[in-house]
């Protein structure tokens, strides 16, 4: 079992997710993300801004991605 906080997964707070595997913990931050959407959370809904500006570049997205999925294994 691996532990990562909302930050360390781009968010904006550090609670933490715990899972086994990558898909999972990436699973429950964004179902975190989306109850801090919600409920309008000011430091979340900036952290999504900055997200949805990434993503308007799929190889950035994509670097990104696949540097917190590095990011997991090593833990």
């Amino acid at each position: 079992m691996k532990t990562m906080t909302c930050n360390q997964l781009g968010g904006a707070c550090d609670v933490t997710f715990s899972a086994n595997t990558f898909e999972e913990i990436a699973a429950q931050s964004k179902q975190h993300g989306m109850e801090m959407f919600q409920k309008q959370d000011a430091a979340h809904l900036e952290a999504m801004r900055k997200m949805q500006e990434m993503m308007k570049d799929p190889n950035a997205m994509q670097a990104w991605f696949e540097n917190k999925r590095k990011e997991f294994d090593v833990l």
